[in-house]
């Protein structure tokens, strides 16, 4: 049986380059927290933002641009959106 090939979406590619990237700058501001309490509790916190970007990222790589591609976007933006409101970096 042949493998259903996925379909891509260059926009949705650009918007998850464009959260790595975020990501990316948000672990680096944290890694540079000298007081280590307070590293463990951003890193604590931002790690729900990473765990949704990562999801984001292997549903997309996987399956390609489904239905639920911009909810699981969606629910990445919503929680990097709740970490910066909370937190300031």
């Amino acid at each position: 049986m042949a493998k259903k090939r996925r379909k891509l979406n260059k926009d949705f590619e650009r918007k998850i380059y464009s959260s790595k990237k975020n990501v990316e700058l948000v672990l680096a501001k944290i890694y540079d927290i000298d007081d280590e309490d307070i590293q463990k509790e951003y890193m604590s916190a931002f790690n729900g933002v990473v765990y949704l970007y990562d999801e984001l990222k292997e549903d997309y790589e996987q399956k390609g641009f489904t239905e639920n591609s911009q909810e699981l976007l969606s629910n990445y933006k919503n929680a990097f959106n709740h970490f910066e409101s909370e937190f300031e970096i």
